[in-house]
């Protein structure tokens, strides 16, 4: 199986059509979106004006449905529907594929987690358990402090994304607080920026966080198919056969 985490971006539409056209070829492909993309949603205001840019997002139940229900939500304040009904538009590119982990962006998750409305983190993960049979996936620059607000909001056990690295780049709580999250706390971790934007070696960095308890696996970019087989030569030297 192969899995790509990828963001929303008007180009993974293309991604995705194609995958669709050539199933027998992509049999075993899955993506793992994360959301929103930001940009995109400024650059249709600019291109198409407000109502165009809504049209273009609404998810494919029909335009009369789904703006009745946006309308409605925006008239009420009703801040599920809301919620509900951008996750459906991010989604439509991805119809009829796998996507068992949908993640939210850092750039929500820790605003949300600034506010203090911890709410919104219940009604994402209900709506992509419910609706696409996925697991909801968080990405964040403050694990320790996220967990607190997913625990009380009662998600169990949740996949959380953020980044791990020995010199504490982007580890909001710093080193030690992340160490004892993944010591002492039920979640799924998933590492990012491991090589710290190349302030680690990457054959250190790999080894640092392999030694770490509760990493499930690591996220990485890659410019070249070359970085991607030598990181994931390296993930393969130092991660047991039933790791990431």
């Amino acid at each position: 199986m192969t899995t790509f985490m990828c963001t929303t971006h008007d180009r993974i539409a293309d991604v995705t059509e194609r995958v669709r056209r050539q199933p027998e070829r992509f049999a075993k492909q899955t993506f793992y979106p994360c959301m929103p993309y930001a940009h995109k949603y400024s650059n249709a205001m600019s291109d198409a004006g407000m109502f165009g840019a809504i049209k273009q997002f609404l998810p494919d139940e029909g335009f009369i449905d789904a703006a009745m229900r946006g309308g409605k939500s925006f008239a009420t304040k009703d801040v599920e529907g809301i919620i509900t009904l951008l996750v459906d538009a991010e989604m439509k590119m991805f119809h009829g594929l796998e996507t068992p982990v949908i993640f939210l962006q850092n750039v929500v998750v820790d605003f949300l987690l600034g506010m203090g409305f911890t709410e919104a983190f219940r009604i994402f993960a209900a709506h992509v358990s419910n609706k696409y049979g996925a697991d909801p996936g968080f990405i964040t620059m403050n694990m320790p402090r996220l967990l607190d607000a997913l625990d009380a909001v009662g998600i169990v056990n949740p996949i959380v994304c953020s980044n791990i690295n020995k010199i504490g780049f982007r580890m909001s709580g710093g080193v030690a607080s992340y160490i004892d999250a993944l010591e002492n706390r039920n979640f799924r971790a998933v590492a990012m920026s491991v090589f710290a934007s190349g302030a680690i070696r990457p054959d250190e960095a790999i080894e640092w966080v392999a030694s770490l308890p509760n990493v499930e696996s690591i996220v990485f970019g890659a410019s070249s198919r070359t970085n991607i087989d030598s990181t994931a030569e390296l993930v393969r030297k130092y991660w047991p056969a039933d790791g990431a």
